[in-house]
C-alpha cells in the first residue's frame, strides 16, 4: 500500500449511502450492476468486473477530446464518458448498488509531465473487501500508452504513482462522498477540454 488509508467516517453505512452524484437507485445503475454481479463468481470478482467496466468501457473525456462534462453516475453511464471525477462516481455507485462499501480518494499530480505545467487533483476509488477486512484503492481513469492501472489484491497498480520529487501527494483520507471541489469543477464549467486545462482544483 502506497499510503496509510483512513476513513473520513467510522460508520460503514456512510460508504453505502446514495447522493445526488452517486445515484445508484437509478434503474440504469441497478441494471448494469446486476448484470455484472450475475456474471461474477463471488463478491471480489464482481468488484474487479465493475472496476474494469468503468476503466475500459467508459471513455475518459480528455482522451477522446470531448467537450461534454458528465457528473452523476447515471449520466456517466448513459453517455459512456467522463473525467476521473465522474468515472469515480460511477464506480462507487455500481459497488454501492450491490451493498459493497466504497469511497473516494485523491492525489495531487502535475497536470502535465512536469511541475511547470501546474498541478491538479486526481480522483480514484477505495473499496472495502469484506473477506480480508481491508480497503484497497482502484483507479478507473482508463488505460492508454504510459498508463496501466490494474485490479490487484497484492499491491496497488494505480494509473499515477506519486513522484515526491515533483511535490505530488497521496491524500490518505477515504471520503464517503465526492469532494466538493471536484463537484464544483464539474458543475461550474461548460466545456470539458477547457476545464481539464484550466478549471480543475489544484489542491484539496
Amino acid at each position: 500500500m502506497n499510503v496509510n488509508l483512513h476513513g473520513e467516517s467510522d460508520v460503514r453505512e456512510d460508504y453505502l449511502a446514495e447522493s445526488e452524484e452517486v445515484d445508484f437507485h437509478h434503474p440504469s445503475i441497478g441494471e448494469q450492476a446486476a448484470k455484472l454481479y450475475a456474471a461474477s463468481s463471488h463478491e471480489t470478482d464482481f468488484i474487479q468486473k465493475a472496476y474494469e467496466f468503468v476503466r475500459d468501457e467508459i471513455s475518459h473525456s480528455w482522451d477522446i477530446q470531448s467537450a461534454r462534462i458528465t457528473c452523476q453516475a447515471s449520466e456517466v453511464l448513459h453517455f459512456r464518458e467522463g473525467i476521473c471525477y465522474a468515472k469515480s462516481n460511477l464506480l462507487c455507485a455500481l459497488l454501492r448498488s450491490e451493498g459493497i462499501p466504497a469511497g473516494f480518494c485523491y492525489q495531487r499530480l502535475t497536470l502535465g509531465d512536469t511541475p511547470d505545467t501546474g498541478y491538479c487533483i486526481h480522483a480514484l476509488n477505495a473499496v472495502f473487501l469484506q473477506p480480508s477486512g481491508q480497503w484497497i484503492r482502484l483507479d478507473a481513469r482508463g488505460n492508454k500508452p504510459g498508463i496501466q492501472a490494474e485490479f490487484s489484491l497484492t499491491g496497488e497498480k494505480l494509473a499515477f504513482p506519486i513522484r515526491k520529487a515533483y511535490n505530488e501527494t497521496d491524500y490518505p483520507v477515504i471520503y464517503a462522498q465526492p469532494h466538493p471541489k471536484t463537484i464544483q469543477a464539474l458543475r461550474g464549467n461548460t466545456d470539458c477540454r477547457s476545464m481539464y486545462l484550466q478549471g480543475l482544483p489544484t489542491e484539496l
